[in-house]
């Protein structure tokens, strides 16, 4: 377990375990994964871990009593994020990425992009 470089608000935390309260029986946890799409390049997609699904790529975070699973491919993009959770007067509800190493976003919000730090 590594200490908190991904919060977790309270929020989302909540949310998270009652997703994993009523997940698919043998589910092991949530995953935050980047898809490539979008005009800008990636998206968050939130995912189960089925059950016998290989974790070793993936790096564990815990925060607010709640856990994420990363692909360490991804953790370097994501590093510093706030992971909330939010629900409006008429039942939409998503979370909510605030990603500090985000360079840019399509003009829609729905897609972003990292410019990988240039190594030395």
């Amino acid at each position: 377990m590594n200490a908190a470089p991904i919060n977790i608000t309270e929020t989302a935390a909540q949310r998270i375990n009652a997703l994993l309260e009523n997940a698919p029986k043998g589910t092991q946890g949530l995953r935050l994964n980047i898809k490539a799409t979008g005009c800008s390049g990636n998206s968050y997609k939130m995912e189960y871990i089925g059950a016998g699904e290989d974790v070793s790529a993936d790096e564990r975070f815990e925060s607010s009593g709640a856990a994420l699973y990363i692909p360490k491919t991804y953790s370097w993009m994501l590093f510093g994020m706030s992971v909330d959770y939010t629900q409006d007067d008429l039942g939409n509800a998503r979370f909510i990425f605030t990603n500090p190493n985000e360079t840019g976003r399509c003009g829609c919000g729905e897609s972003f992009h990292v410019e990988r730090p240039d190594k030395e």
